[in-house]
């Protein structure tokens, strides 16, 4: 039987054939054998579930507390026959699609999770080799692992013909890997060079990568300041909004003459659809509106750069993150090799023939990494026409070598392989001359760099030319060699790296690079990347990592750089980063970091990952370019920034209208306006408005704490709006001398309530809009002007059911608006300003 060498030459140089395949004496599998597995369901299929079902999506965006009370308060109103106050309706069928749309987006990318790649692979039955599809390998196949596939289910190998792996998609370590005969190989890996044989041992949901998919293909929806501060006062108004409504609707049926004289009149519908009004005003529908748009305009800017947001809400959180997770390959570095240097080791040889035998051994009509990474490394040397003859790399030598014109021969390889042909050596000399060499190559791996041995093959000094043909034939490395230099390559960092993390640094965000490879290769590339700016990175091996989580903070807080990290070890990082209340974001490519990504705030991957780490991810930078993620907390800034702003607004309206609600139940009074009152004046002064200010550049560093400083900056505004309604509606009808249970005098009142509740939300839209030396100021001037000229639009005036006061009414309105001001300046600078003086006092005491 032809030797394992011979028989990989043999495969190297047929490959393109499906059965040019070494000899094996097994037969593999035979038909039977084939169908009792078969029918047993041990075949290499991955059940595929959705994360929740389209029934599942639609009730859960659908039947929402927010959806419930807008309905319910828009059905009320459409009994009444007055359609035009049940406008507001409209923005659940808005709110609902949006949502809809959001997470049918996430189903789709969820369902399409697939870690394997699928394609036809060789394997080896009854004694002859066939074709077969992904999905029809069965347990205890005989499988053909060649060069460039990916290996589809895990296997243990059985003959080995100097097969490398890329494993990085699953330990996160960048080398390429080589396996012994019964060691296993797992499904996801990529076979970069070589040949093996391997018996299936796992299939279908019991391999390694679809392990590892079961448990990132969990929906999980990205944790939102923003509607959880919404949800947090939708929460807060059921309580209030319930028992109110039923107290709002008898109040005001007692204005029309209690229920009989309210039934028999038809003057029900009025008392109903002013209890409405004020139930409708108490929801801020128009925040949950706007968020949702500002997250879906927000992700349109990002998709122009190259950014796909998978979750709308993952725009905001970005700009919370304090601690940054990044993966080294295919984050800092991009997976290739860069040529460094060329270390000369012998003093004797000039360093421009070095370089050029270099190049020539090198230039092969298909070089590997290494030599690509060597001619765009020596640009300005070409190769030669000395070459006579070469041996091309091969993964199972691992070295590659040139025969040129003067005789000369030259290898370039593994240097654990070419030192041990040493010239002599045994000699006390050579030794000493090897180990010297082993510690520099040593030095240079600690520094991240991956070393090849240049050597000059010394028994053949003297040769002759016709000593190609023996060269060209033997295949084996010489009895002598004498080392010249030392190939020094890196691995490629990303240009954008190194301002991208000092971005962060300026941010106050702290970034940590965790990596399966060796620590100190991580720590240099840390270090050249300036990770923690002037001060070296502190690195540690991952495997000395405590178990427990609180202990795993503890020692977090001390490190910069892991090294040897498990996927599990990824997501317990990520869990101890959170006891610590930390907002964390990770970055990756591989699937091994699919678990911690899934358990981050924040997921962001690469465009060349892996599918399954796209899939889970939230944010995906399409060209892989790092420099992105600032472009992503840029864009998260402002809108939570934006959003704190205008926040403010719909929660005003909010607090007024509660307060004007409880002061109608009290005192007994009609509803000072209606639901297409609010409807009139919310959108010039907080709907259109917030909408515009909400897309407007705002860098603002976020700060912890969005519903505390809105309700803060909300009830001031909305209890001074509340009172000045209310003061409007008790005295004005006393002064002016009206009859509310008149439809005429109502109306009226009616009219000038809108008229302060207009007024007062152009004062809380110019504090939000603050400063207004700027387009702000324009902009609440236009929508002040906008409401104003609609009581003179015969259209709108009749739609609305407003007006401009004329005589006696004129001057009532003047004065409640006067009056309003007033109110105005006491709650919103007054108070605030004498408790503040009051607390001072009482800390100096």
């Amino acid at each position: 039987m032809a030797s394992d060498g011979d028989a990989l030459e043999q495969h190297e140089k047929t490959k393109s054939s499906q059965t040019a395949m070494p000899h094996v004496d097994e037969p593999g599998l035979n038909a039977q054998a084939v169908g009792v597995r078969v029918n047993a369901g041990q075949i290499n299929v991955v059940k595929s579930e959705s994360s929740r079902s389209l029934g599942q999506i639609i009730r859960a965006n659908v039947f929402t507390l927010f959806n419930a009370i807008i309905f319910i308060a828009m059905i009320v109103v459409l009994l009444t026959g007055q359609w035009k106050d049940a406008v507001f309706g409209c923005i659940i069928i808005v709110n609902t699609g949006i949502g809809i749309i959001t997470e049918l987006k996430a189903k789709r990318t969820l369902d399409k999770l697939s870690i394997l790649v699928e394609s036809d692979f060789l394997v080896h039955r009854d004694g002859r080799d066939e074709l077969i599809s992904h999905d029809q390998i069965v347990l205890d196949d005989l499988l053909w692992i060649r060069a460039g596939e990916q290996v589809p289910a895990d296997a243990a190998i059985v003959k080995d013909y100097g097969l490398e792996l890329d494993e990085s998609m699953l330990t996160g370590e960048s080398r390429t890997v080589s396996h012994s005969e019964g060691e296993e190989v797992y499904s996801g890996s990529v076979a970069v060079s070589g040949l093996a044989l391997a018996r299936v041992v796992a299939v279908g949901d019991d391999g390694y990568a679809a392990k590892l998919t079961a448990k990132a293909k969990v929906f999980k929806k990205t944790r939102s300041d923003l509607n959880e501060g919404i949800n947090t006062i939708l929460r807060v108004m059921t309580f209030v909004v319930v028992p109110l409504c039923v107290l709002l609707i008898w109040t005001q049926l007692g204005t029309v003459g209690g229920l009989q004289s309210a039934i028999q009149t038809g003057l029900w519908r009025q008392a109903v659809v002013a209890a409405v009004a004020g139930v409708v005003s108490m929801i801020p529908e128009g925040l949950v509106l706007l968020t949702s748009l500002n997250f879906a305009i927000a992700a349109i800017r990002l998709a122009r750069q190259q950014t796909l947001v998978q979750e709308l809400e993952s725009v905001e959180t970005l700009a919370r993150v304090d601690a940054l997770n990044l993966d080294k390959t295919g984050t800092i570095t991009d997976g290739g090799i860069m040529f460094s240097e060329l270390r000369v080791l012998n003093e004797d040889e000039r360093r421009e023939d070095l370089e050029q035998r270099l190049v020539d051994v090198c230039a092969e009509e298909q070089p590997n990494a290494t030599g690509k990474a060597v001619a765009e490394g020596l640009p300005q040397i070409h190769p030669s026409s000395q070459v006579s003859q070469r041996i091309p790399f091969s993964s199972a030598r691992k070295w590659s070598a040139a025969a040129f014109t003067d005789g000369s021969q030259w290898y370039m390889g593994a240097p654990e392989l070419l030192l041990d042909r040493i010239e002599d050596g045994q000699s006390p000399q050579s030794q000493s001359a090897r180990e010297r060499i082993d510690t520099l190559i040593g030095q240079l791996t600690d520094e991240s760099s991956r070393v090849l041995l240049l050597a000059r093959n010394t028994d053949q000094d003297t040769a002759s030319p016709s000593s190609d043909s023996h060269f060209a034939d033997t295949h084996q490395l010489p009895g002598s060699l004498h080392p010249e230099a030392l190939v020094v390559c890196t691995e490629r960092i990303r240009e954008d790296a190194k301002s991208t993390l000092a971005w962060f640094r300026d941010q106050g965000v702290r970034c940590r690079i965790i990596s399966g490879d060796n620590p100190g290769t991580v720590r240099a590339i840390a270090s050249k990347v300036e990770l923690t700016g002037n001060r070296e990175p502190r690195a540690m091996d991952a495997r000395q990592l405590p178990d427990d989580i609180e202990e795993l903070a503890e020692v977090l807080e001390h490190v910069d750089v892991l090294g040897r990290v498990l996927p599990e070890q990824k997501k317990a990082i990520v869990q101890a980063l959170h006891a610590r209340q930390h907002v964390v974001a990770m970055t990756g490519d591989g699937v091994n970091d699919s678990l911690a990504l899934k358990e981050a705030d924040l997921g962001v991957a690469m465009g060349n990952a892996a599918p399954a780490t796209k899939s889970v991810a939230q944010v995906v930078l399409v060209d892989s370019k790092f420099s992105h993620l600032p472009d992503v907390v840029a864009r998260g800034r402002q809108v939570m920034a934006n959003m704190e702003r205008v926040a403010g607004l719909f929660v005003v309206k909010t607090v007024y209208s509660a307060l004007i609600s409880i002061g109608v139940v009290l005192s007994a009074i009609p509803y000072p306006y209606l639901p297409r009152h609010i409807t009139y004046i919310g959108s010039l002064t907080i709907g259109i408005p917030a909408f515009l200010l909400a897309l407007a550049p705002n860098v603002s560093r976020y700060k912890p704490g969005f519903l505390k400083r809105v309700v803060a900056f909300a009830l001031p505004c909305g209890i001074a709006t509340g009172l000045s309604v209310l003061l409007t509606a008790w005295i004005i009808p006393f002064e002016m001398g009206w009859d509310l249970s008149n439809r005429a005098d109502l109306a009226e009142l009616r009219v000038v309530c809108s008229i302060v509740l207009f007024a007062m939300g152009i004062f809380v839209l110019a504090r939000v809009a603050r400063p207004l030396r700027s387009w702000r100021g324009i902009l609440l001037l236009v929508f002040a002007a906008a409401g104003i000229t609609g009581l003179f639009i015969p259209f709108i005036a009749k739609f609305f059911e407003l007006s401009m006061p004329s005589g006696t009414t004129l001057l009532a309105t003047l004065s409640a608006l006067a009056v309003s001001a007033c109110v105005f300046l006491f709650c919103v600078w007054l108070v605030p300003w004498a408790l503040r003086i009051f607390s001072r006092r009482k800390m100096t005491r």
